[in-house]
């Protein structure tokens, strides 16, 4: 599958994902990642900073999911797919952290690349539209909402 254009700014703007994985007993995982970079248009990566649940699901074959939202315009994707951990110090690894330069950071400050492969994409919408409501209403009512929690 081919992310588009819209896909990948979306991931490059905005670099938080939720990942979700299966634990070994069958139990949901959700994590937030913010270490999100799109590395082609069929895989995207994050760094295992501080995530050993994530990995370890990843490292026995759970299927993952990935959403990410844009906070103001509440649309966002959720993509689909399998991952490979590639552990620090692995050539492999090493590669793509010094290729990538939002990945870029000693090899002691992260445990992994993960890298997944996109299988399935599909928009996330807020049911704010349900209504008919524009993007630029919706947008402008958590613009509100973000400026009265941060002030000033």
């Amino acid at each position: 599958m081919k992310l588009s254009p819209a896909m990948q700014a979306l991931i490059t703007e905005q670099r938080l994902g939720f990942v979700a994985t299966v634990n070994a007993d069958g139990s949901p995982n959700l994590s937030p990642k913010g270490t999100f970079v799109v590395l082609d248009d069929e895989h995207i990566a994050f760094l295992d900073i501080r995530s050993p649940g994530t990995s370890k699901n990843l490292a026995s074959g759970s299927a993952v999911e990935v959403n990410f939202v844009d906070p103001i315009s509440r649309k966002g994707f959720r993509f689909k797919g399998h991952a490979q951990v590639l552990e620090s110090g692995n050539p492999a690894c090493e590669r793509w952290v010094q290729a990538e330069p939002l990945l870029a950071r000693p090899a002691d400050r992260y445990r992994a690349l993960v890298i997944i492969a996109v299988e399935r994409a599909a928009p996330l919408i807020s049911p704010a539209y349900d209504t008919g409501a524009s993007e630029a209403v919706v947008s402008a009512t958590w613009r509100e909402r973000f400026r009265k929690l941060i002030g000033p």
